[in-house]
């Protein structure tokens, strides 16, 4: 049987505060979180749901550099953004805080001093990567080299982002200094190492026996790195931002970002209240990480081994990390600007967010990755929330004004089919239960649906609107189920979409009911007065949905832009043969398609010496009609040759960007064909 607890110690990763909020973060980490955290409080649980911003770590110090200002400045204006956005978004945490205030740096340098002065840690000296040209020692994602894995060519010190393993910088094949561009060289160090290997043992039996529960993607990357043998960690850096490393002689030194933020959870239960403590050393309190697939080794290997070594503390109950959340096909990424951003999002559509957390949750990368498409977000707002929960709603309500004046009627009698159909309501109410408990939100999200898919089948089978001049008692019973079925619906929809559970519940006219409550058809008493109908969901329009994928392709191509890389130089030449070519200015005086082909053109040229005829296999990157006038380099002595029975005599210069994009190359001003280039 499993345990009971008293209280629930809710927490969700920590975003880095160098950039935004986007659509992989929240179906990853904050909707299924607060999806779970508005269930338990909706059924009276205590908890407590802590976050905050990651503002320590490399991704801040090189935001900053690019951005030419200091680190506290990048941390202040991101977390900001983080933070409105998710109060806008309805992710109700009960704080969220950020790492870089005393609290937190308080509490992380006392956790690292206690396992200090346990003798926890493993002092050693090694080789690190140093820049000599900026005189540092240079942490994981200040080095970029070739994976040796996949062969990408900037994968960081810490992992490979193409592939996803997880790299050490030495590991690197051509490593390159993303500070000076330099080929950096190894130095000596001293840093303090977190013994895995000696704690092994526990972890083992705590993951593999003890909670062999947890979701397969979960538990099976454990084993694997638990199969692989664990290995010390270094828990400091050389950096200047950071949590100061609290020993004497230990100037440049700062925790690791990735052993100061989880600490972060506890600093924030800190701030929150004195009486923390009971959230995180009580074993009737139950400790869930809610986490990207990122994040496993750190929140089920490192972080319960610092709490394990530490003493004291529980360790996680659960840690049902998520995998990864793809946009229109292709990964999300912050540093390509390949994202649907949350705070764009909300001022883009407003009064949606409902529609996002709702195509967000159907779509949730629970067990694999996923794919958002726009098409997908407008096929689910119209065809779901408009023609599905909106149209049931509405229906009730306005057929109740139209023939109750906005009372609720009573039910005269029950027939088989009202019995059978109010008989839906607890089984579905179970169904959902089940599946939050299970953490499977995307089908607890399919049963909360339900409801409203069975009022709409109810409304169409019953017929009131032909009732109510022949029995308008039927109608009244009938339209009595439906407002008991729409009273359901806020109730249990609340978790997945709030807003709209709030509007539904201000129609109603209906307090706070609570979860335990709902399930049944005696929430909305005989005689109750509702409040006007007012329309939940509205279309969304092609116009719309075409606006982003634009904004997506112009991305695309800029990124395209940026990543292509130019052809590798040809053998050298000399000078006599370089002078052997006749380059001069030549006008397009006419230019028609080759039959029977797609990409050749026809071209009559003015060359100074004569008008030729040249064929070129431009077609698809120019119309005749854009060439006829211009003035190109025409390479005027080379060899005349047959294409497709026309002689050319000569050829175009063209230029070919990074993309393949050709482009013409015109002078500047206007000058007489037959000039020479050279």
């Amino acid at each position: 049987m499993a345990k009971e607890f008293k209280r629930y110690m809710i927490t969700t990763a920590l975003p880095y505060a160098n950039g935004p909020v986007h659509i992989g973060h929240l179906a990853g980490v904050y909707i299924p979180a607060d999806i779970y955290v508005r269930y338990l409080r909706n059924r009276g649980r205590e908890v407590m749901w802590v976050c905050g911003s990651d503002e320590h770590g490399v991704p801040i110090t090189i935001k900053a550099m690019q951005e030419g200002v200091s680190p506290q400045t990048v941390v202040d204006k991101y977390h900001a953004i983080i933070k409105d956005a998710f109060a806008r978004f309805g992710i109700s945490f009960d704080i969220y805080s950020r790492t870089s205030n005393p609290t937190h740096h308080k509490t992380a340098a006392d956790f690292f001093k206690h396992l200090h002065d346990k003798g926890v840690f493993i002092e050693k000296t090694s080789q690190q990567y140093y820049d000599e040209q900026v005189e540092q020692f240079l942490a994981d994602r200040y080095i970029t080299g070739t994976c040796p894995h996949c062969g990408n060519e900037s994968a960081y010190g810490d992992q490979c982002e193409r592939c996803g393993t997880s790299l050490n910088a030495t590991d690197l094949v051509n490593p390159r200094s993303t500070l000076s561009g330099a080929a950096p060289v190894l130095r000596d160090t001293k840093h303090w190492f977190l013994p895995l290997d000696q704690l092994q043992p526990m972890l083992e039996k705590w993951i593999l026996t003890e909670h062999k529960e947890w979701k397969t993607n979960v538990y099976g990357q454990c084993k694997s790195w638990l199969d692989q043998g664990l290995q010390p960690r270094a828990v400091s850096r050389d950096l200047n931002w950071g949590v100061p490393v609290p020993l004497p002689n230990a100037d440049g030194k700062v925790l690791y970002v990735w052993f100061d933020a989880p600490i972060g959870y506890i600093s924030a239960t800190k701030e929150l209240t004195p009486d923390w403590e009971k959230y995180w050393k009580d074993d009737d309190t139950r400790l869930i990480h809610f986490i990207g697939k990122d994040n496993i080794v750190f929140h089920c290997i490192i972080f319960p081994a610092m709490l394990h070594a530490h003493g004291g503390y529980i360790l996680p109950d659960n840690v049902p990390a998520n995998e990864f959340l793809n946009l229109e096909g292709d990964k999300i990424s912050t540093s390509r600007n390949w994202a649907v951003w949350l705070h764009e999002y909300l001022d883009q559509f407003p009064g949606k967010e409902d529609v996002l957390r709702y195509v967000l949750t159907a779509n949730m990368p629970e067990t694999k990755d996923n794919d958002f498409t726009w098409k997908d977000f407008q096929t689910r707002n119209n065809s779901e929330l408009v023609a599905i929960l909106g149209n049931f709603v509405n229906r009730a309500m306005v057929l109740t004004h139209k023939h109750f004046g906005g009372i609720v009627p009573p039910i005269a009698q029950l027939t088989d089919y009202d019995q059978q159909t109010l008989a839906e309501l607890p089984r579905l109410k179970a169904a959902i239960e089940e599946n939050m408990e299970a953490f499977r939100f995307r089908e607890a999200l399919k049963e909360a649906m339900n409801i409203a898919r069975l009022g709409n089948k109810y409304l169409t089978d019953t017929e009131p609107w032909k009732l109510q001049a022949t029995d308008p008692q039927r109608v009244g019973t009938i339209l009595h189920i439906a407002l008991q079925i729409t009273a359901n619906i806020a109730v249990l929809t609340e978790p997945f979409l709030p807003f709209t559970a709030a509007r539904i519940s201000q129609m109603l006219n209906l307090p706070n009911t609570p979860w335990d409550n709902a399930g049944n058809a005696n929430i909305l008493p005989q005689g109750h007065t509702l409040s006007p109908a007012q329309l939940l969901f509205e279309k969304i329009d092609d116009s719309t949905i075409q606006a982003q994928l634009d904004r997506l392709q112009t991305i695309k191509e800029q990124n395209q832009r940026l990543a292509a890389k130019a052809a590798p130089e040809k053998p050298a030449i000399s000078f006599d043969d370089f002078t052997r070519m006749d380059i001069r200015i030549g006008t397009v005086l006419e230019a028609e398609q080759v039959p029977k082909t797609q990409k050749l053109l026809k071209l009559k040229v003015d060359t100074g010496i004569d008008i030729r005829t040249l064929v070129s296999g431009i077609a698809e990157h120019f119309t005749p009609e854009e060439l006829i006038g211009k003035q190109v380099p025409v390479l005027a002595n080379l060899e005349p040759r047959k294409i497709k029975g026309i002689e050319s005599h000569g050829m175009v210069l063209m230029a070919e960007d990074l993309t393949g994009e050709l482009r013409l190359l015109q002078p500047n001003a206007t000058m007489g064909s037959g000039s020479t280039v050279g």
